[in-house]
């Protein structure tokens, strides 16, 4: 089968977008299947895999940095014919997901959409005053997407929780299969975290890490005030944080407001060949992220065998069991505080959720994730050959947005 993957951000860019894209890129390729993708342009990256094709793009930084893709190409569009495409695969509704949209529609193919990202959540990127209109930016986001989404012959969704989240805000009953984004245990298992912890002089601390997006979506302030009043109670509690982004200055200075600074390490961005070794020198896993679609890092977070403690919200809660794998508490820092410091205090409970969160991250492995997706795609090739396509409904209407011209910006 020959796949198009249009996605607005690939490598050398970090996101949980990227990493199901190239994770999911390699094992279909693993199957027989060639894959071409089709991303942003990175000035001074050289691409390492093949075909790799990118689109020309201005890095803009407000209100938050994002590549904004200028989705013409000659190249591109004198090469699409050439590859016998079987379908095209978006990740994404806006920029090359627009592109991928009319590709499908002029070379007669079929369309499937990955629905990665709560976008509704995101509309306090726009510059406009939320007490006022961000119910009607709200709106108008979920309208926009299900306009979208019936183009396309079939939808794919990392957990169930956003299964349902769709069926309810827009009516889909078929065409619609949850795929999470598998994990490459591998690297997991062959990582060794026992020289991070002496480098970094770990060794006499429980450690608490997360990783993620400094951004405000990512509820980093409930996590650092739960820590800190974890930390009156016990002492040797140390919280590492990976990843950068806008509120990274931000939360530096909250940490110092809360006097846990010296407590507390931003590691900041790290290529993933890294990051199993960075879970795996650490004791616990914290998020507390409530915009989840799938929380993949918490899942690789298990596959190096850590327990969970986290907030209780879609994506988390879909792979952690409270009580099992961690534990899962109310969007209060307070609550979360308490679970950090149940965990930390009972070592035979963290072994009990340790070895539960290697077995069910063995759920997940790729391999089997990516067999679900060739089945979605063959799915779809019969769809389009019928005429059929996604349904979008709402409280029983048929959306009909033929005259709403909306632009939804940054690709989130």
């Amino acid at each position: 089968m020959h796949i198009a993957q249009f996605t607005n951000a690939y490598h050398p860019r970090i996101s949980g977008v990227v990493r199901s894209v190239s994770t999911f890129r390699r094992a279909l390729t693993e199957l027989g299947h060639n894959v071409f993708v089709f991303a942003q342009e990175e000035p001074d990256y050289q691409d390492e895999e093949p075909f790799i094709f990118r689109y020309p793009t201005i890095i803009l930084p407000f209100p938050v940095e994002f590549p904004a893709i200028i989705p013409i190409s000659p190249f591109v569009d004198t090469l699409l014919p050439s590859l016998k495409l079987d379908i095209i695969h978006t990740h994404h509704p806006i920029l090359l997901g627009q592109t991928a949209a009319v590709k499908a529609r002029e070379l007669n193919l079929p369309l499937v959409f990955t629905f990665h990202t709560q976008y509704r959540e995101y509309s306090h990127y726009f510059p406009i005053p939320q007490e006022t209109v961000q119910d009607i930016v709200k709106d108008t986001i979920v309208n926009w997407l299900g306009e979208f989404m019936q183009k396309c012959q079939h939808i794919v969704v990392p957990t169930e929780s956003m299964r349902n989240i769709l069926v309810k805000q827009y009516g889909l009953a078929e065409r619609l299969t949850v795929i999470p984004t598998g994990i490459d245990l591998e690297p997991f298992e062959d990582a060794d975290g026992q020289d991070i912890r002496k480098k970094r002089g770990w060794e006499q601390d429980k450690v608490l890490i997360s990783i993620g997006r400094m951004a405000l979506e990512k509820n980093w302030r409930t996590l650092l005030e739960a820590s800190a009043m974890a930390m009156r109670s016990c002492p040797d509690l140390r919280v590492v944080l990976v990843g950068d982004g806008p509120e990274l200055k931000e939360l530096k200075l909250y940490t110092e407001d809360l006097g846990i600074a010296n407590k507390v390490e931003f590691v900041g961005k790290v290529p993933f060949s890294q990051v199993p070794a960075l879970l795996k020198a650490a004791d616990m896993f914290g998020f507390a992220s409530i915009t989840e679609t799938q929380g993949l890092v918490t899942l690789e977070a298990m596959a190096a065998g850590l327990p969970i403690v986290a907030i209780e919200a879609t994506g988390t809660s879909d792979v952690v069991e409270d009580g099992k794998e961690g534990l899962l508490t109310s969007n209060n820092s307070a609550d979360l505080a308490e679970a950090i410091i149940a965990l930390t205090r009972d070592n035979r409970r963290m072994l009990t959720f340790k070895i539960a969160a290697l077995e069910k991250a063995r759920a997940y492995d790729i391999r089997l994730q990516a067999e679900k997706l060739v089945n979605v795609y063959q799915q779809a090739i019969e769809d389009k050959k019928a005429g059929h396509s996604v349904s979008v409904t709402r409280h029983g209407r048929l959306f009909d947005l033929s005259n709403l011209n909306v632009r939804i910006e940054p690709d989130l």
